[in-house]
């Protein structure tokens, strides 16, 4: 059963819950922009497309509160690299 990506504000991080697991991308406001520093899918979730579904999630929503992003962490960059509908949101 898929999960919707929400947003753990406490914890810094966007995360989609799945089969009793937790992927998660890790991020900050830095200078009122997005920064993605670290991304996890656990092993029980891996090969099912759960990375791909988090990247999305967490950039929609950074696109509808109108955040700029900065992808310091190599998933989340290699995903805006392969999904050229979100690469006007990276910064600079």
């Amino acid at each position: 059963m898929s999960g919707a990506v929400t947003d753990n504000a406490a914890a810094s991080r966007f995360e989609l819950a799945e089969d009793g697991a937790v992927a998660f991308a890790e991020y900050r406001v830095r200078d009122g922009q997005l920064v993605f520093t670290h991304t996890e899918v656990p092993d029980s979730l891996s090969g099912r497309g759960v990375g791909s579904r988090l990247a999305k999630g967490a950039l929609g929503l950074a696109r509808a509160r109108g955040l700029p992003v900065v992808a310091e962490c190599p998933f989340i960059a290699g995903y805006i690299r392969k999904h050229p509908e979100f690469q006007d949101l990276l910064a600079g």
